[in-house]
Parts: structure tokens; sequence; C-alpha cells
């Protein structure tokens, strides 16, 4: 990590233990300096990105205007000439691939609950005018 790439993120949240991994970018527990939030930054590399780095910055467009409880929130970019960092609400419980597998199945009650949530999310997305696009349980 060269600290010239984080010179910014590190003004406002001190960042802690890597939480994801994906092919373009990792995930970072955080806490907000001021308020001591925990948050999750992504974190990617825009080379890295290469032409997928307009997709990006159309799912973070996205993102802003999205407000819904089963959503994680966006709270703030920042983007610097080798990285974008986006800060997200944090949610401890992980993907519901790793719960669903931790589990080894679910009863239909709380698939039903899974369900309803995944659901309702996806509908105030396409209500938005706005796709998914990668609904899996690894991406929720």
């Amino acid at each position: 990590m060269a600290v010239g790439d984080y010179e910014e993120i590190l003004k406002y949240y001190e960042l802690h233990e890597t939480i994801g991994t994906g092919g373009f970018a990792k995930v970072k527990l955080a806490r907000h300096l001021l308020t001591g939030e925990k948050v999750a930054i992504k974190i990617m590399d825009k080379f890295a990105l290469g032409d997928d780095l307009p997709r990006v910055k159309i799912e973070i467009d996205a993102m802003k205007n999205l407000s819904h409880q089963h959503i994680c929130q966006l709270y703030h970019v920042i983007e610097t000439s080798k990285k974008i960092f986006m800060v997200l609400e944090y949610c401890p419980g992980g993907e519901l691939f790793d719960y669903i597998i931790s589990k080894d199945r679910l009863s239909e009650e709380e698939a039903r609950v899974f369900f309803r949530q995944i659901v309702s999310a996806i509908a105030y997305v396409h209500s938005q005018g706005y796709a998914h696009r990668d609904l899996k349980p690894v991406s929720l």
C-alpha cells in the first residue's frame, strides 16, 4: 500500500483489515476519524479497471441515487489519479453465500425472509430505473 495513493482517504478514515476481495477491488473495514462510525471502503485501482472504468462510474452514480433499507448506502466517493475509494455503510452480516454455506441449508422461513428482502431491494432498484446485473448470493 503506497501511502501517496491513500493520502486523501487517510484524512478521514482509519483503515483496518481487508474484509473482501474481488477481481478489481478489495474492501477494507475502516473507522471514520471524527464520528468513530465503522464503514466499508471499496478500493479500486483505476489502471486494473481498464475498460471497466466507465461502467464503475455509472455504478457509482446509480448508488448515489439509491436509498433503501436492504441496500448498503454509499456515503462518500474519493477519486485520486490512481484509485477510487467508495465509502459504504458497513453491513456486518457478510455475503449471503457465506451465510448459507455456514448453515448448510436454510429453513423455509429463513429463506422466505431473505427472499422478501431481496425482492424488496430489487423492486426498488428497478423502480429507480436501474438493474443489478450481478444477482447471486455471493453479491448479496
